[in-house]
C-alpha cells in the first residue's frame, strides 16, 4: 500500500521537477521519456557509456535509469544508480529524495531516513522528502516523527490530496480511525478520482466493523483504476474475511497483472485456501510467495512474507487448521465477536528439557466497573493448554484484588528464579496513563488519573516477576486498553500529576469491554524476551461471543503446534485474530528472540 503510494508521488513530482541539464541527444530523450522500459535502459545505459556526454548529460541518464528501474520495482537494481546519482550530483535534492525512496521500499529505513535528511538539507522545502521521510518514519514505528513531517509537507502544501492520503495512512497505523476517515475525506475533495484514497478508505470501514462500506469503497477505486493491484489486494482480504472465497480468489489474481510474483496477492491465496481447508493448494501458494522474485520489501509485502512463513510452518507441522467463522457484514457490536469456544489441546507429548513455569491471571468480577464476561474463563483455558504443553507449574489465578495480584507476582517471582522460561498471561482490564501501563485489580477505585498509581499494578512488576528466568521471559496481555474508570474519573491539574489526561469512552462505555481508546503504551523489552498485547494501539481487544475472547482461542488453537519457533506461533495467533475479527483487531508483539537459538512450546 505504501510502496504504490509513494511510486505515485514519485512520477508526480518526476513529472514537474526535471533537473536543469541539456537533453540534447536522442538517447537522452528516450531515457529520460521513453514509455518502453527496455528501451529507455538501453538509451540510458548507451549515454552513460558515450565517450562525448556531458557530467550533466550522464548524471541525467543514471538519474532517469535508476527512476526506470525503480517505476518498474526492481529495487535492487535501482540502487546502484540512485546511489550513483548522489555521488555525481551532491546538490541535487531528487537525487537524494531518490535514494531514501528505494531504501525504504528495500526494507532499510535507517538509511532511507539518512538519505532524505540530506535531501531535506539541501532543500528544506522538498515536499516529496517530507512525505516520503514521514513513510519511512512510520514504517520503522517513530510515528511522532513521521506525524510531525506530513504535518509539515501540508504547511508547505495544504492542497495535495496525496499529504492528506500518506497522513491517513498514518492514523491507520496508530488506530486513529476517524482521523484517517478526515484526512481520506479531505484527499477524496482534493481529487474526487483518487483511486487509492478510495482503497484505502475501505479498509478503514473494515476496521470499524463495516465491511459492506468496505466493498462499496473498494470496488469504486477498481472503478476508477481497474489496474490498482493493492485495490484487488484489499478488496480480496474483505472478501476472503466475509467466506466469499471464489471473490476472494479472483482479486487476488487481478493483484498480480502487471505485478506477477506480487506477495500479498500469494499470501492472500494461501490464506483464503487454508480458510478454506485445502492444505496442499495453501502450501504451494505460501511456497510462491516466500520465493517470489517480487522486490519490494517493506509495508504490506514485508508483512505478508511473515504470515507466509509462519503458516508455512504449520502446515508442514501437521496441525490441524484452526477454526474460523466468516465475518458478518456488519459487526453488530463494538465490542465482542462471535467465536468458537476455545479447547484445550490434546495428544500432545509434553515437552520436556528445562523448567517452565506460568502465572494465569484472569479478572472478571471488577466491583466499581462493568464486569467483563471472559476473563476468568480465557484464564482456566489458558492455564490448561499450558499444562498440556508441559508446563511444570502453571498458577492460576483468578478475579483478584491488589493484594492478591501482588502477593501472586511476588510468589511467581521467586518460582520463575531459576525457571529456564517464565511466562505470564494476565486478561482483564489495563490502563496507560503518562507512559505507564496498569493491571486493574478487581477492587480498584479510581477518582482521578492520580489514584491510578495507588489502586493499579504496574506492568514492570510483571516484568520484574519473570526477570529471574534464564532462557526465556514471556508476557501476554489480553487487556483492557484504555481507562474503564473514564466517565467519574478526574484528571488532577498538570502540576499535581503529568499523567495524560482520560479520555470520554465511546459508545457503550456503560457496557463492559477489554478496550475502548488509544491502547496500551509501548514496552521496551531486552535480553529474550517477548511482550505480547491482545490489540495493537488504537483497537478494540474484543471479547468472544462463545465463551472465550479471540486471542484466547487463537492461542489455544496455535500454542500446540509442533515444531514451529515461537516468533511463528504468535504470527499465527495474530493472523488468526485477524481473521476471526475481519482485521479489527491485530495482536502485537514487542520484544526479539537471540539468533543464535529457537523456542518451541512444542517439539516436532
Amino acid at each position: 500500500m505504501r510502496r504504490l503510494f509513494g511510486l505515485t508521488a514519485l512520477l508526480l513530482a518526476m513529472a514537474s521537477h526535471v533537473p536543469a541539464f541539456a537533453a540534447t541527444s536522442a538517447d537522452l530523450d528516450e531515457c529520460i521519456r521513453g514509455r518502453d522500459y527496455e528501451r529507455a535502459l538501453a538509451a540510458c545505459t548507451r549515454v552513460i557509456d558515450s565517450p562525448t556526454a556531458t557530467a550533466r548529460q550522464r548524471f541525467a541518464a543514471v538519474f532517469y535509469r535508476g527512476k526506470q528501474r525503480s517505476d518498474h520495482y526492481d529495487d535492487r537494481g535501482a540502487l546502484p544508480d540512485v546511489e550513483e546519482a548522489t555521488r555525481l550530483n551532491p546538490r541535487e535534492a531528487m537525487a537524494w529524495n531518490n535514494l531514501g525512496y528505494v531504501r525504504t521500499s528495500l526494507g532499510d529505513f535507517d538509511g532511507a531516513i539518512a538519505a532524505l535528511d540530506t535531501a531535506l538539507a539541501v532543500n528544506p522545502k522538498l515536499v516529496l522528502a517530507l512525505h516520503n521521510r514521514a513513510d519511512a518514519f512510520d514504517q520503522k514505528g517513530e510515528f511522532d516523527r513521521a506525524l510531525a513531517d506530513y504535518d509539515a509537507a501540508i504547511r508547505l502544501q495544504p492542497r495535495d490530496w496525496g499529504l492528506y492520503h500518506g497522513r491517513a495512512l498514518h492514523w491507520s497505523a496508530m488506530g486513529e480511525y476517524d482521523r484517517a476517515l478526515a484526512d481520506f475525506a479531505t484527499a477524496i475533495e482534493l481529487n474526487p478520482k483518487a483511486a487509492k484514497a478510495f482503497a484505502n478508505r475501505g479498509e478503514i470501514w473494515r476496521q470499524k466493523g463495516d465491511l459492506t462500506r468496505a466493498l462499496s469503497d473498494q470496488t469504486h477505486a477498481l472503478e476508477l483504476a481497474p489496474n490498482l493491484n493493492v485495490g484487488f489486494i484489499h478488496r480480496g482480504d474483505t472478501y476472503r474475511y466475509m467466506g466469499q472465497f471464489d471473490l476472494a480468489l479472483a482479486d487476488y489474481d487481478r493483484g498480480m497483472v502487471g505485478a506477477p510474483g506480487y506477495i500479498p496477492s500469494l499470501t492472500g491465496r494461501g490464506l483464503t485456501f487454508e480458510k478454506m481447508g485445502d492444505r496442499a493448494r495453501a502450501k504451494e501458494e505460501f511456497e510462491k510467495a516466500l520465493n517470489s522474485p517480487w522486490q519490494d520489501r517493506s509495508g504490506i509485502s514485508k508483512s505478508s512474507l511473515e504470515t507466509a512463513r509462519a503458516h508455512l510452518a504449520a502446515l508442514e507441522s501437521g496441525a490441524s487448521l484452526p477454526e474460523i467463522r466468516p465475518a458478518p457484514a456488519k459487526a453488530v457490536s463494538e465490542t465482542s465477536i462471535p467465536t468458537a469456544q476455545a479447547a484445550v489441546p490434546t495428544g500432545i507429548a509434553p515437552q520436556k528439557g528445562g523448567r517452565r513455569v506460568a502465572l494465569v491471571i484472569g479478572n472478571s468480577a471488577y466491583r466499581n466497573v462493568p464486569a467483563l464476561p471472559n476473563p476468568e474463563r480465557d484464564a482456566a483455558v489458558i492455564a490448561a493448554t499450558l499444562r498440556a504443553v508441559g508446563f511444570d507449574m502453571v498458577m492460576l489465578e483468578t478475579n483478584d484484588d491488589r493484594d492478591k495480584m501482588v502477593d501472586a507476582l511476588r510468589n511467581f517471582a521467586h518460582a520463575a528464579d531459576g525457571a529456564e522460561w517464565a511466562m505470564v498471561y494476565y486478561a482483564g482490564h489495563g490502563i496507560e496513563m503518562a507512559g505507564v501501563n496498569y493491571l486493574i485489580p478487581t477492587d480498584a477505585k479510581v477518582a482521578t488519573d492520580r489514584d491510578v498509581q495507588f489502586e493499579a499494578v504496574p506492568f514492570d512488576q510483571v516484568m520484574a516477576a519473570v526477570d529471574g528466568a534464564r532462557r526465556l521471559k514471556l508476557v501476554l496481555l489480553d487487556a483492557c486498553r484504555d481507562n474503564p474508570f473514564a466517565p467519574p474519573t478526574r484528571s488532577t491539574p498538570p502540576d499535581a500529576a503529568p499523567a495524560r489526561e482520560a479520555m470520554a469512552p465511546t459508545a457503550g462505555a456503560g457496557v463492559g469491554t477489554r478496550s475502548i481508546g488509544r491502547g496500551l503504551a509501548e514496552v521496551k523489552v531486552s535480553g529474550a524476551t517477548l511482550v505480547v498485547f491482545a490489540a495493537k494501539q488504537g483497537q478494540v481487544a474484543l471479547d468472544g461471543e462463545g465463551g472465550n475472547s479471540p486471542f484466547a482461542v487463537a492461542v489455544t488453537q496455535r500454542i500446540a503446534t509442533p515444531g514451529v519457533e515461537i516468533n511463528k506461533v504468535f504470527r499465527l495467533v495474530r493472523d488468526d485474530v485477524m481473521e476471526q475479527t475481519a482485521g479489527r483487531q491485530e495482536p502485537y508483539t514487542y520484544g526479539s528472540l537471540p539468533g543464535n537459538e529457537d523456542f518451541f512450546f512444542v517439539a516436532r
